[in-house]
């Protein structure tokens, strides 16, 4: 992405004084705030990998605005949510206003008038999630829980936690794989960033050329591409693979084989994979 438009990001997520006050995307971001991001989230896991739950939402209101269908993210977030001990909304987009014709504008507007801290956004849209935080709610703190095939940097600080966890490496002497659909996935693009931001050298994408998106090319450096896994996961750390994004495909010509049981065997039968995400 060129600098000018990191540089807009940076002034959109970010305070005066460089702390995040909206999650939009992981372009733009430091290596320092992930690693912060990636600190934080691990003191709340006790020695036994227990969830510690910490009163630092108290008295904040958390609404969850999903304009795409979500069970696993939305009650994840909600969970998150309530073990900080937030007041937790889940707004049912489908019965909103919004279907008797009023403006995503208006239904945001009246949201945060009953006192809203927290939109948490899963859009279709690309660029929902900066629109909100830039042009209609700057002062309630958003969150992107994916936003078309642009960015889900929350999935990727998941994925990012568990890596560290796993492999207890440092990510500058990875070697991680990224199988499947490259193209449709938002997951894929925050992955890659974050890979790229924490000093990952060697990010392997394995996907057929059907299945990749156009301009590959500017994902920049360490980035490399295979159409064949065998070659693309040889002697790699951690594998992260990726559904076939039917919702976003708009043709049925893309072919893929990319099954458990083969996940399983580069995880279970090669000794060099230390995580599959």
């Amino acid at each position: 992405m060129h600098v000018a438009a990191l540089h807009t990001l940076s002034q959109i997520q970010l305070n005066q004084q460089g702390n995040l006050k909206h999650f939009l995307t992981i372009e733009g971001l430091s290596k320092e705030s992930l690693t912060k991001i990636l600190d934080t989230a691990q003191s709340f896991l006790d020695d036994n990998n227990n969830l510690i739950n910490r009163p630092l939402l108290e008295g904040r209101t958390v609404m969850n605005l999903f304009f795409e269908n979500s069970t696993r993210t939305r009650t994840t977030f909600e969970a998150a949510a309530k073990r900080l001990s937030a007041n937790v909304l889940n707004i049912d987009i489908a019965r909103s206003s919004t279907s008797k014709g009023e403006t995503l504008r208006d239904t945001l507007w009246n949201l945060e008038a009953m006192a809203a801290d927290v939109f948490v956004v899963r859009h279709s849209s690309s660029g929902a999630a900066h629109f909100i935080a830039k042009d209609v709610c700057p002062k309630v703190a958003i969150i992107n829980a994916g936003d078309g095939r642009h960015a889900h940097p929350t999935q990727a600080m998941l994925d990012m936690l568990t890596i560290r966890r796993e492999t207890k490496k440092p990510f500058e002497q990875l070697s991680v794989a990224i199988i499947g659909d490259i193209k449709h996935s938002r997951v894929a693009r925050s992955n890659v960033a974050a890979l790229q931001t924490l000093g990952c050298k060697d990010i392997r994408v394995i996907a057929p050329n059907t299945l990749l998106p156009v301009g590959f090319n500017e994902y920049g450096e360490h980035v490399r591409l295979f159409n064949q896994m065998d070659a693309g996961v040889t002697d790699c750390d951690v594998i992260i693979a990726l559904r076939i994004q039917n919702e976003r495909i708009d043709s049925l010509h893309y072919v893929f084989r990319m099954n458990v049981s083969t996940l399983q065997h580069y995880h279970l039968n090669l000794s060099f994979t230390r995580c599959m995400v």
